[in-house]
């Protein structure tokens, strides 16, 4: 095997001769070549996550089809480290780091302004009543009942703003868009010009003229304060109100095997659809799953496998002329002539694979069931013993976990999950049915059908990063016919979008009197 590959493979017994040292590395590596006998590691672990997978090395990105006796057949394990790294790898992580590093001075540089923004808002109200009482408090007019009343409409005004602003704006992100949000800068635009504005104005007509008609300056930081909260109205109507009615539905496939969800969206930028769909992805989409998608890559390199072309003129210049040319008319040919017979292939291995998923639900069922009764028997017992002696939940699922392991480990390899689910995980979710009094159907609801990408463990969706591709500009609105995708290390979700037609109803007036009528019948009847 190549001394620069990274794989691993595990060796089987089987009933075949050895040929030549030659001819096993050449088979050797054409069994590395095909990616539906390649059972090594093909991605790459940086950081090894806590809890093992339940079935050993097992990528979520690989395409490898384990076999189901696993421990009866494995004899040996070869090949290098597990955990390495190429030079691909290390280019690829310092441009992570990179851009992470951008992400957050991206964060906080933005964070700051708005920081700057809101103090600057809330304390100029505060410097318009204040800097009199400082530059010439001896010209002053006093402040009678009206003034002072002026002051509490000032406090409490200030107070709603503030829990206001903090409601809207400063709440904790839930993602790192490309682009800037159009909307909240041009409102923070907008408020720092209308501050400025005003502060031109009270430096303008106060501060120079050192004007002593003091409540005709606090109804100037009161005007100013309810100018604040009418651009805070406008704020919630231009960032929450606006998206609310929906106009536009979206199409959301996944690239690798087609699953599809619709949603309705409203008068959103790009960006801002596709953070909405993203949303929604981890709830709806289920867990994507890529040892799924390698049966037709595993039938087609199958199929491949089983041709073969001979040179039966031997290594002559002649024969080695039209070697290319007769070569391919005969893979051709031999093609056509299993195409006929392909769907039968297909057919019968669906019904195999069927049969067995039902065999080993069926086992699965039957230990899980015989587990939870176990279970039951011992809490039973355990209301008879001394407080002290109380067997807590995390200890009855260690204990129950290895009658029904096996048979969980077999099915999870049939259906290809074994890649989500680690004996960690399994064991933390027996321990909650435990403590919940769940019954074990709903301890295997989680296993028997997948379920949406949350619902798993955070190493499968947390540390993934999504690239929005767009012919159009991120922050433009959408449109009908636009088509964008958001693009991820594994798969692409391709979104179109269709505007919601204009629906137009009339009404159509039914007198009640028209639904009267009157049955005759007849003495005499037909023979």
């Amino acid at each position: 095997m190549d001394t620069e590959s990274n794989y691993s493979g595990y060796s089987y017994y089987s009933g075949r001769s050895r040929g030549s040292h030659r001819h096993g590395e050449r088979s050797r590596d054409r069994h590395k070549s095909r990616s539906k006998d390649s059972r090594s590691e093909k991605s790459v672990t940086i950081n090894t996550p806590p809890a093992e997978p339940l079935l050993g090395d097992s990528s979520v990105r690989g395409e490898q089809v384990q076999d189901d006796n696993w421990g009866e057949t494995t004899t040996a394990v070869t090949g290098t480290s597990e955990h390495s790294l190429s030079q691909e790898d290390i280019v690829r992580i310092t441009k992570d780091l990179e851009d992470s590093v951008g992400l957050d001075c991206r964060r906080y540089f933005t964070l700051t302004l708005a920081v700057i923004l809101g103090l600057l808002v809330f304390l100029t109200p505060l410097a318009f009543l204040v800097l009199p009482h400082l530059l010439w408090p001896e010209k002053l007019q006093n402040c009678g009942t009206a003034c002072e009343g002026l002051f509490i409409s000032v406090a409490f005004k200030l107070l709603i703003l503030l829990l206001a602003v903090w409601a809207l704006f400063f709440r904790p992100p839930r993602a790192g868009l490309p682009r800037v949000f159009v909307f909240r800068a041009l409102l923070a635009v907008l408020v720092l010009l209308f501050v400025l504005s005003y502060w031109l104005f009270y430096g303008v007509r106060i501060l120079d003229s050192q004007d002593e008609n003091y409540q005709g300056i606090v109804q100037y930081a009161v005007s100013l304060v309810d100018a604040l909260l009418f651009i805070h109205y406008l704020a919630i109507v231009l960032l929450e109100l606006r998206q609310l009615q929906p106009c536009f539905s979206v199409c959301v496939t996944r690239s690798t095997d087609g699953e599809i969800r619709h949603y309705n969206l409203g008068q959103l930028s790009i960006q801002r659809a596709a953070l909405a769909i993203l949303e929604h992805y981890y709830c709806d989409f289920p867990v994507h799953n890529p040892a799924l998608l390698s049966a037709s890559k595993s039938r087609a390199a199958k199929h491949l496998a089983g041709l073969k072309v001979y040179n039966v003129d031997g290594p002559g210049n002649n024969a080695t002329a039209g070697m290319a040319h007769s070569q391919s008319r005969a893979m051709i040919a031999a093609a056509a002539r299993r195409r006929d017979t392909s769907h039968n292939d297909l057919y019968y291995e669906e019904m195999e694979h069927e049969r067995r998923v039902r065999k080993r639900k069926a086992r699965l069922v039957v230990a899980v069931e015989e587990a939870f009764t176990h279970i039951k028997r011992m809490q039973e017992e355990e209301q008879k013993k001394a407080p002290g002696d109380v067997m807590d939940p995390r200890e009855a699922a260690q204990a129950i976990f290895p009658s029904m392991a096996r048979a969980l480990q077999k099915y999870l390899r049939t259906t290809k999950q074994q890649h989500c689910h680690s004996m960690e995980s399994i064991q933390q979710h027996l321990a909650f049915c435990i403590t919940n009094n769940m019954t074990p159907k709903a301890f295997l609801e989680s296993y028997l059908a997948p379920g949406p990408t949350l619902q798993y463990s955070r190493d499968h969706w947390l540390s993934r990063q999504w690239t929005l591709i767009s012919e159009a500009s991120v922050t433009s609105g959408l449109k009908d016919g636009t088509i964008f995708l958001l693009k991820c290390v594994d798969f692409s979700l391709v979104v179109t979008t269709k505007r919601i037609p204009y629906i137009q109803m009339s009404e159509e007036y039914i007198d009640p009197k028209s639904h009267k009528f009157v049955l005759r019948l007849q003495s005499e009847t037909s023979v």
